[in-house]
Formats: C-alpha cells, sequence, structure tokens
C-alpha cells in the first residue's frame, strides 16, 4: 500500500462525475472553501485535471481519480485508490448520473442512478469517520417523481432517480450507527447543463415550459447549494430545494 497522503486536516471529499458541469463547479467551490477535492471522471482526464488544476491556482488542493461508477470493477478501484492515498472520505458528494445518452442500454439509468449510487456508498463507508457527510444531487422532476408530470423523454432518468434517492434514505439507519448524515440537493433543470441541453434537443417545449415558470437556476447557484449542504448542520435525510417554487407549493408541511 502506497503512503497515505497529508492533507494538513482538510477534509477529504469525493466528487463524483466532476470534470465538467455541476460537480466541476461542486469541487471549486468546496476546494475554495479549504477542502481536499477528489475530481472523478469517467474518461476525460484532461478536463479533470483542468478543474484540479484551477482549484490549486485558486489557494486549494484537488487531486483527480478516474473511474466509471456504474462498473463495478471500477468503483471498487476507486475506493481502493482514494484509501491508500488519503485513508479516509469526510464527505461523498454523488453526483454523477445518466439516461439520456445516445446509444444506451435499457438498463442503464438504473445503473448509473440507482445501483451505482447505493455500491459506492458502501464501499465509502468503512473509510468514513462519524461526522462524514453523503450529500445526493437529484433534480426536482426525479424528487418528485409520482406527484409531478415529467417529459417523457426524462422519465427514465426521474424514475431511476428517485429509485435511487429511496435506496439511499433507507440506509439512514445504517447511516446514522456509523454517525453520517445524508443530505439531498434537488433542484428544478439546471440552466447549461448537459441533461438540459439533451432534453432541449429532444423536447424543447418541456425546457421551456419550466423557464416559463421562472429563471432557472445557473450551474454556479445550484453548486453552491450543494456545496454548503456538506457543511449544514440539517438533520440527516433534509431535503435541500433549489429554484422550481411551483413543486415546493406542493409540499405540505
Amino acid at each position: 500500500m502506497s503512503e497515505v497522503v497529508d492533507v494538513d486536516g482538510r477534509r477529504v471529499v469525493l466528487v463524483t462525475g466532476a470534470s465538467r458541469g455541476i460537480g466541476a463547479e461542486t469541487g471549486r467551490a468546496l476546494g475554495v472553501g479549504g477542502d481536499h477535492v477528489i475530481i472523478n471522471y469517467r474518461e476525460k482526464l484532461k478536463r479533470a485535471q483542468a478543474v484540479a488544476d484551477s482549484i490549486t491556482q485558486a489557494g486549494g488542493t484537488a487531486s483527480v481519480a478516474g473511474a466509471d461508477i456504474s462498473d463495478e470493477v471500477a468503483a471498487n478501484g476507486l475506493i481502493t485508490e482514494v484509501a491508500e492515498e488519503f485513508g479516509r472520505v469526510d464527505v461523498l458528494v454523488l453526483n454523477a448520473s445518466g439516461g439520456l445518452e445516445l446509444g444506451a442500454e435499457p438498463d442503464y439509468p438504473m445503473k448509473i442512478n440507482r445501483d451505482a449510487q447505493l455500491r459506492l456508498v458502501q464501499l465509502a463507508l468503512p473509510l468514513m469517520p462519524s461526522g462524514s457527510r453523503i450529500v445526493f444531487v437529484t433534480s426536482h422532476q426525479a424528487h418528485f417523481h409520482g406527484r409531478k408530470p415529467v417529459p417523457a423523454e426524462y422519465a427514465p432518468i426521474a424514475e431511476s432517480k428517485r429509485a435511487g434517492e429511496d435506496a439511499l434514505r433507507n440506509m439512514i439507519p445504517q447511516l446514522s450507527d456509523h454517525g453520517i448524515t445524508l443530505t439531498v440537493v434537488s433542484g428544478d433543470m439546471i440552466d447549461g447543463t448537459i441533461i438540459v441541453r439533451l432534453l432541449e434537443r429532444r423536447n424543447s417545449d418541456a425546457v421551456e415550459a419550466r423557464r416559463d415558470q421562472g429563471p432557472l437556476p445557473t450551474v454556479e447557484e445550484f453548486a453552491r447549494a450543494v456545496a454548503d449542504a456538506t457543511r449544514s448542520n440539517d438533520a440527516t435525510g433534509h431535503t435541500v430545494y433549489v429554484g422550481g417554487l411551483d413543486y415546493l407549493a406542493t409540499i405540505t408541511p
């Protein structure tokens, strides 16, 4: 086993799917806030390294770790690498997701949005000391699945991410036994993300319908909410909502 890296008392934060978009901006926000951020990427090493470099240039510390978390072997390798280099994970930000990729198998949304999330938490659990935090990133379309209409093109993602959220919430008793809290951050469609761009190509009316309800949150706004959730004092299982006031009107006190 390699020597454990000294991160000078910083929290060790693993952000999945962090080479672009929300994950990258979340990583930058956490790095500026004083954490050591592990930028997980699936394929684009150069892009992930650029994110890590931007964090170090801003005075933070960061590293990169490649793995397709939907692949069991790769996910195991990712956690093994983190264990060998850092010895612990203080915060796990579950940002990676998918389901609209061209040519994806029908079962891929569940593989990435439910099975991969649950497996990664189970793998990381032995590395997470008491006081650690898990943040699950989702959308209102998924979080409110079954209660609000969903564009047909987005339905596989909404269903599978809701299933992923439910699976993680079912783990709360186990997580609490380890002193680990779970927070869910749910947002309206986030302007500029790859998911919204893909959806605009397939069903532009669905995106415009959301814009008609008010300005969509930006990547930066949503990433800040995710980063803030890693330091909040909210009780485990709490949901942070970003944008989409019409969705929030359906929440009963």
